[in-house]
């Protein structure tokens, strides 16, 4: 088993997403609490990302306040790389030693897949990079587009990293 992980949207410590509710009415994530809602992402990341591991964050890493989330943060294993997302403060998490790196997408050749935040249009898979999987957030608890795409927010993969061996095509 490889060891990069891959996860999209935690979302941490944003009170409203609570609040969200699916099509159906029900609510995008069921938690009693911000509070819980991070602990349960936090103890689901550290038991399967160990400390050497590498973890690509797809974007949208937390909302409110910068202090809380420098604490929450530090508890959570590996070392981490930023696809950035559309509501990422990408100055403060560049800047603040959070992530190894910080980029916009991720091409693994090897694996066939390219990592980024948004689904991308399937122009960008195919030619010199064709085959390529789009491993990919943003769209929170709603399916993918058709074809070659796989959405790893936390709402799809029970708020725990996914390996990057699971989701492989080559």
């Amino acid at each position: 088993m490889s060891n990069i992980w891959v996860i999209s949207d935690t979302h941490f410590n944003h009170t409203n997403i609570l609040s969200f509710k699916d099509s159906e009415g029900s609510p995008v994530r069921s938690f009693g609490s911000t509070e819980e809602m991070n602990e349960t992402m936090v103890d689901n990341w550290n038991k399967v990302v160990k400390q050497g591991d590498k973890v690509y964050h797809l974007g949208d890493v937390f909302f409110g306040s910068k202090d809380e989330f420098k604490v929450l943060w530090g508890r959570l294993n590996g070392s981490k790389r930023l696809i950035v997302g559309n509501h990422d403060d990408i100055k403060f998490l560049s800047s603040g030693g959070f992530f190894k790196k910080v980029a916009m997408w991720r091409v693994f050749t090897e694996f066939g897949l390219l990592l980024t935040h948004t689904p991308q249009h399937q122009s960008a898979l195919t030619g010199r990079r064709n085959g390529l999987v789009n491993i990919h957030g943003h769209i929170h608890q709603n399916k993918s587009p058709e074809g070659p795409y796989k959405c790893v927010c936390v709402e799809h993969t029970n708020y725990t990293p996914v390996n990057l061996e699971e989701l492989r095509v080559v």
